[in-house]
Formats: structure tokens, sequence, C-alpha cells
């Protein structure tokens, strides 16, 4: 019985994270209680690892039918925006436009206006095009497949170490609502995350990817505290595309010195 309740349980698990983390209908048959979402946070990599897949899968098709890298890599970023609703992208964009106010009662008011600014679109564009460019010069569809895995993956396996340690800025919204992961969840998803860099980069490039990841990480958690007093649904957001941005360059300086 308690195999079986166990086995409930990480399904569950598994469906929330997938269904927060894209906008497949894999939400769970029973209702999200208090604690649910802190307690799924190990499966964003997990998630991680099905946006990769599929967006890889786009960019071996255009490939496949004569389409050249550039458009390629644009069909694969627009299917990575497409299956996780832009979720990511949207919380850059209003964490970029919510950082540059005045008083922090402004900057969270302006992260919760669903209105985008100068700072968000020239946000998304540069993570847009950094992005685009490091898949174009990776060019390669089984190098592309390794690239979007990597940076999908550890982008997220460091999210819920972020909330566990940052405290919410507010006392509602997602974040406040999601809870704060235990330190056993967020362990498992920096597990997977290492395991899928090491697997993809070796252990020797993995470690600097990890050392990479955690100074960003710090450097988000020391703005958010600093302009808001804490994280926000936005700025989890924000983490992984900055994070994702990261890999996919440390992916085409790599692999691309290698072809």
């Amino acid at each position: 019985m308690t195999d079986r309740k166990q086995l409930a349980t990480i399904v569950k698990d598994l469906r929330i994270g997938l269904s927060l983390a894209t906008i497949l209908p894999l939400g769970p048959s029973t209702p999200v209680g208090d604690g649910d979402i802190a307690r799924a946070g190990w499966t964003l990599p997990v998630a991680g690892l099905l946006v990769g897949l599929l967006s890889a899968a786009v960019y071996a098709i255009a490939s496949a039918v004569g389409v050249t890298p550039a458009p390629a890599a644009m069909l694969a970023l627009a299917s990575t925006i497409i299956i996780t609703g832009a979720l990511h992208e949207d919380g850059l964009a209003d964490t970029a436009d919510g950082l540059g106010g005045g008083t922090r009662a402004r900057r969270l008011e302006i992260m919760r206006d669903s209105r985008i600014g100068s700072f968000g679109v020239c946000a998304l564009i540069v993570s847009l095009g950094l992005r685009w460019s490091a898949l174009a010069a990776i060019a390669a569809p089984r190098a592309v497949l390794i690239a979007l895995l990597l940076a999908h993956v550890a982008a997220r396996a460091g999210l819920p170490l972020f909330m566990a340690l940052v405290p919410p800025a507010r006392t509602d919204g997602l974040s406040a609502g999601a809870g704060r992961p235990a330190g056993p969840n967020a362990a498992i998803a920096l597990g997977l995350g290492a395991i899928v860099l090491a697997i993809g980069f070796g252990p020797g490039k993995a470690i600097l990817a990890v050392i990479l990841l955690a100074f960003l990480g710090l450097l988000i958690a020391w703005l958010a505290i600093r302009q808001v007093g804490g994280q926000t649904g936005d700025i989890l957001g924000a983490y992984e595309q900055v994070a994702e941005t990261a890999i996919l360059l440390m992916a085409a300086s790599l692999f691309h010195a290698a072809s």
C-alpha cells in the first residue's frame, strides 16, 4: 500500500510539474492542495526535458526538409514559446520592466501589469536573439538536440532551490501560493540538472556550467531581494530565461568549436 501511495504521489507531482511548465492538459485529476506545488518542484527539470525534446524535434524536422539553420532555429524557439505558453518570457519581460520602477511597491505593481514596457521589449529581443544565434551557430541537428536538452533541463533545475532560499516578495501570487520546496526536493532537481550537464558537456565542462548557473542565480537573487524584497513568479521566469540563454551560449561555444 505504501509503494502504491508513493507511486501515486510521484505521478501527481509529474502531472503538476508538467501542467505548470507547459500548456499540455496534464494536470492532476485531484485538486492541488497546499504544498503540492512546492513538493512537485523536483519535476521541473523533467518538464524541461520534454520541452527540449519537442523543440529539438521541430528543428530536426525543419532541417530534414531543407530549412537552413537560422530559420530552423527560429522555428525551434517558437515551438518552446508555444508549448510553455511564453510563461518564462512573460516573467523576463515583467521583471525587466518592474526592476526599472521607483519604489518597491511600484516595482511589484509594474510586474503585475499585463502591459509590456520598453525594458521588457528589449529584454525579450536580447533573450530571443542570443538563443536564436546560439542554435543557428550550432547548426547540426544532433548537437542542437543536446544543447536544447541541456538548456531546458538545467535552467529549471535550480528553480526549486531558488524558491527555497529566496523569500517571496508578496504574501499572495503564484510564487507565494506555491510554497517553499523542501531541501530533498530541491536536491533532486539539482541532481537531475547536474547529471544531464555531465552527460552532455562532460564532467569538467559541467562543473563550469554549474558554477556559471550558481553565479547567475546568486546575482538574480541579490537583485530580487534588493529591489522588491524577494522572489516572485516573474523573477523565477527571468531566472529560467537567463540560465537557458547561458547554457545555449556555452553549448554554442563548445559544439561550434568542436565541429
